[in-house]
Formats: structure tokens, C-alpha cells, sequence
């Protein structure tokens, strides 16, 4: 193997245990305990879908946006004899962006892919890493689907996989607790600050933030909300996930829409609901959207303070079973 990658690799491993020390440092600093539990439960959970994605689901997106790019419009090569073509780069890059935020909006309003994505939402601390504590069953939900029009359009599914991975990787630094706001580039870009926005469970941010690199196309769509000093964030879902066996929290939706089958089977209406309905939904209004938190939360504001605030973004989040 060449040296190279060594270095490269060994470097990477440095870098990423300086900011695991200064995130420490910092959170120390501000008087808060390091979640060793919840980071030990990430590594675990990461650990799993990386075993799963190299055994059996390794190569399907790839193939399921190939099948797209054989059928394209045009041809959109990102070099050409010249050299690289910039400004197809940006277009790539904006318009993952769009559809990233399309797509990650849609995981937190339709149940089937939230089942997968609330394994990323179940922490009750945001550190570094946290970050990969992601679905097991990603490649057969289909989300990936979402970036097919642009392999309809002539971008290759490999250059769309780069750039979504680009995507995802700035996102890793987003998830901590340690950094706080950050000026102008909050205008723009997503930070800290809006991310920790996006993992809280207050009915107040709900539905919110959903863009990866860019916050523009949540300021453009409504679903833009600020963390706020008086509204202080507590992390993880609805219903907070305490397990520290990594495929309970892994699987824990799943189970619970396999429970929800197994009940209705014979109302198919109903089946659709439980599966592919808004996380939360029920025929017998038993449970809580975030839409239905989100309202109650405002109207005992309302009721206590005069309406102090209101809720800026639209509703469909993590929701649970009514509390108590």
C-alpha cells in the first residue's frame, strides 16, 4: 500500500483527536461533563452499519443512481481537456445541496425514513461523535433517490456521491456543543448553532434546519429558526432513548412500525399511515405529531405569558406517543 495513505490516514487521526481534546477542554471549561456514554453507544451503533454496509448493502446506492445515469439527458463532465470546469462544480454542489435538504426535510415527515434517520436523533448530548451514529438500513430505504434527477441530468453517480459525501462530511464538526456562534457566517452556512437547533427535542425548534452546508434554502423554504439564549436546547428525541445496546437503538423505530403492522394489517388505509405517514401519526389520535407538540407548547405560552413567542417553522418532526 502506498506510504502515503498512511500518512494521510495517521494525520486524519490526529487531527480528530485535537478536536476531540479541545471539545473536551471546552466543555469542561463551561462546566459539563464529557458524555462518554453516549459517544461509547455512537461508536458501537457506527460500528454495526459499517459491518452491514460492507457485507451486504455495499454498492447499492451507486448501482440505483447508475441505473438513472444510464437514462440521461445529457452528458455534464465535470473536466474536460482544459482542466476542471468550476462552474459545473458549483452547480453540482448547490444543487446536492437542494436536494440534501429535500431529502433530509422528507426523512422527518415521512415515517419509513425516519425509522432509519431517528438513530442519528437519539443522542441526549451533540459532540463530535455523535455524528456517526447513523441508520443501519440507509441503502433500502431509497433516500438516495432523492439525487437521481441530477444523474438524469448528466452529473455521474460517482460525482454525485463525492460531492454528497463532501456534504456529509463538513456536517461531522456541526455537532457539538463546545462552539458558539460564529458571526456573519451564520448568514450562510450551517454551524453549530443551527444544528444544534435541528437535534433538539423542544416542541419550539421542531422541524427546523435541515440544510447541510448551506442554511439559504432554510431561510428560503421557512424552516429556518435561530437558537435562542431563553430557549435552552435538550437534545435527542421526543420520547429520550436511554439504551446502550446498540441495536436496540438501531432498530428502535423499526420495531415499533413492525408493531404498529402487525395491528392494523387488516385496514390497509390505516397500514399506510403507520408506515409511511408523519412520524407520530395514529388513526385513533392516541399519539402526537410535532405539529400537534408544536401547537400545544404555544397555546400554554399563550396562556402563561401573553404569547411570548411563536413557532417560525412548519411541523412534522421526531414524534412520540403523547407524554404521560
Amino acid at each position: 500500500m502506498n506510504i502515503s495513505l498512511y500518512i494521510g490516514g495517521a494525520a486524519l487521526l490526529l487531527a480528530l483527536l485535537t478536536l476531540l481534546i479541545q471539545e473536551g477542554r471546552a466543555l469542561q471549561q463551561r462546566g459539563l461533563a464529557y458524555p462518554w456514554r453516549e459517544v461509547w453507544v455512537s461508536i458501537a451503533v457506527a460500528a454495526g452499519r459499517r459491518v452491514l454496509l460492507t457485507v451486504l448493502f455495499g454498492g447499492i446506492n451507486l448501482a440505483a443512481l447508475n441505473l438513472f445515469y444510464q437514462q440521461r439527458w445529457f452528458t455534464l463532465s465535470l473536466r474536460n481537456e482544459a482542466g476542471v470546469l468550476w462552474w459545473r462544480v458549483l452547480l453540482l454542489f448547490l444543487a446536492v445541496e437542494f436536494f440534501y435538504y429535500w431529502q433530509h426535510r422528507c426523512m422527518h415527515q415521512v415515517r419509513w425514513w425516519w425509522a432509519d434517520h431517528s438513530v442519528h436523533h437519539s443522542p441526549n448530548r451533540l459532540v463530535l461523535l455523535v455524528a456517526e451514529r447513523l441508520g443501519w438500513f440507509t441503502p433500502l430505504t431509497g433516500v438516495v433517490l432523492f439525487f437521481a434527477p441530477l444523474c438524469l441530468l448528466g452529473f455521474s453517480p460517482l460525482a454525485v456521491f463525492t460531492m454528497v459525501s463532501f456534504n456529509l462530511f463538513y456536517q461531522f464538526w456541526l455537532h457539538t456543543e463546545a462552539v458558539g456562534k460564529l458571526g456573519w457566517w451564520e448568514y450562510v452556512f450551517n454551524t453549530p448553532s443551527h444544528h444544534r437547533v435541528h437535534h433538539a427535542a423542544n416542541p419550539y425548534y421542531l422541524d427546523a434546519n435541515y440544510g447541510g452546508v448551506l442554511i439559504v434554502y432554510d431561510r428560503l423554504f421557512g424552516t429556518f429558526i435561530e437558537e435562542k439564549a431563553e430557549e435552552p436546547i435538550v437534545f435527542g428525541l421526543v420520547q429520550p432513548q436511554y439504551s446502550t445496546n446498540p441495536f436496540a437503538v438501531a432498530t428502535q423505530e423499526w420495531r415499533s412500525i413492525l408493531r404498529d403492522v402487525r395491528q392494523h394489517w387488516s385496514s390497509p388505509q390505516r397500514l399506510l399511515g403507520y408506515i409511511f405517514g408523519v412520524p407520530g401519526w395514529s388513526q385513533d389520535g392516541s399519539r402526537c405529531t410535532s405539529a400537534m407538540l408544536k401547537a400545544q407548547a404555544s397555546a400554554l405560552t399563550a396562556t402563561a405569558s401573553g404569547n411570548t413567542y411563536t413557532t417560525t417553522a412548519p411541523a412534522s418532526h421526531h414524534a412520540a406517543p403523547k407524554p404521560g
